[in-house]
């Protein structure tokens, strides 16, 4: 009786034999695991001697383990062939260049989900330093807002500080820091009837960008769509007031869409800036689910187009999130697009979600994808590509502008003498 209670399997037959079955299926999956993780990306990059070994009570035979070493090695060197002659575009798309988790990572459920950690790559340093210091305190000085904080944007400090070989850039934004639109993905506050403009705001900003002496600016505002001209004046007269006071200030403008009216547009593309900036923010199958219902994607491309063709020497900029949900190929398409409608700039940065209100995050992109998503834009023949889990529309965009604009003309130069 002891016998059989200490060892249950010898007092049941029918036990020894589903043993024995379970043990003979676990060689069959354990074996089929070898063979399919051998021909696999990992295998490559680890080599051979890396792949994991089968626990010895499953491990089959001399006779078999021969036979699966031979397959494992036929499967090897066809992968390596493979490998050997490079991903195409077309593995990139469908999905066999970065699968799984070398494109993204998923992100959690909802706030309160734990059992998901935010990747290393999203994590930044507390802005700080004497110019940040500086910065903050003049803007408050003269009741300015930027969309830096307004957005909690994860580079502030970075783009302020300037320094290190990098060029200052700060974003000023204007007409208020209250919209009359409610994006989806959007922490700045919004209103049917926000507070009136200040007159005095275009001199001030133009005071501050001299105080500060930057290289380059970028102009940003709230959507104002109770105004008659939804505040496309007071974008042109803050731009002048700037090109008057500091001739070599290089401008950016990332203006309201204007309910795509072309006559506004024109306004502001003829006030003096350089660069004329309007987002698309994500592709066009997913607008309905980002943007406020008044935006839209045909109408952001169409305020781009309208500004290259009123001001053809203008360069034209525009921005997309991902991680919203959007497929690689839908990617791809709205760059294709974009490239169709003469837009010169893309920019491409990782969703980040400000509040349980907003649209949660669906996945986070490795550096490795936003990677390949630049060289893909670059390869369609935009002016410079930002793109980086950390990119936002304005991010270290003096940088990029000065360095990208001077090669060109560099070029040109050489061509010219040539």
């Amino acid at each position: 009786a002891l016998r059989t209670r200490s060892n249950p399997l010898r007092a049941r037959p029918h036990a020894r034999t589903m043993s024995a079955l379970i043990i003979a299926a676990a060689r069959r999956s354990s074996g089929a695991f070898s063979r399919a993780l051998a021909a696999s990306p990992w295998a490559v990059t680890h080599g051979a001697s890396a792949t994991p070994r089968e626990p010895a009570w499953t491990r089959p035979s001399s006779s078999s383990a021969t036979s699966s070493s031979a397959a494992q090695s036929e499967a090897m060197a066809a992968f390596r062939e493979r490998l050997a002659e490079g991903p195409d575009f077309g593995d990139f798309v469908r999905g066999d260049e970065l699968p799984g988790t070398a494109y993204s990572l998923a992100a959690p459920k909802n706030l309160r989900d734990k059992s998901v950690r935010k990747p290393p790559w999203m994590k930044r340093t507390i802005p700080g330093g004497d110019r940040y210091t500086e910065i903050k305190a003049k803007l408050r000085e003269l009741k300015l807002s930027t969309v830096c904080e307004e957005a909690r944007c994860p580079n502030l400090g970075e783009c302020w500080g300037g320094g290190d070989g990098h060029t200052a850039t700060a974003t000023i934004m204007i007409m208020g820091d209250t919209c009359t639109r409610a994006c989806r993905f959007c922490a700045v506050k919004t209103s049917k009837t926000p507070p009136p403009l200040d007159p005095e705001e275009p001199e001030n900003v133009a005071k501050a960008i001299a105080a500060w002496g930057l290289d380059y600016v970028v102009l940003t505002s709230v959507d104002r769509d109770e105004l008659p001209d939804q505040g496309a004046g007071h974008v042109a007269e803050t731009i002048r007031r700037l090109k008057s006071s500091a001739p070599d200030l290089l401008v950016e403008a990332l203006t309201p869409d204007f309910r795509g009216e072309a006559e506004l547009v024109r306004e502001v593309a003829a006030s003096g800036l350089d660069v004329f900036a309007q987002n698309v923010e994500t592709v066009p199958e997913l607008q309905t689910e980002v943007r406020d219902r008044r935006a839209n994607w045909d109408q952001s491309v169409g305020v781009l187009r309208d500004a290259k063709r009123f001001t053809p020497s203008l360069i034209t900029k525009t921005s997309l999130m991902l991680g919203l949900g959007e497929t690689r190929p839908q990617v791809v398409n709205a760059l294709k697009l974009l490239r169709e409608a003469g837009v010169d700039v893309v920019t491409f940065g990782q969703y980040m979600r400000p509040t349980k209100r907003h649209l949660a995050v669906k996945e986070y992109l490795t550096p490795e994808a936003f990677e390949a998503y630049k060289k893909i834009a670059e390869d369609m023949g935009f002016l410079y590509v930002a793109s980086g889990p950390m990119v936002r529309s304005s991010y270290r965009a003096g940088e990029y502008f000065l360095e990208n604009v001077l090669k060109q003309r560099k070029a040109e130069a050489a061509k010219a003498t040539a």
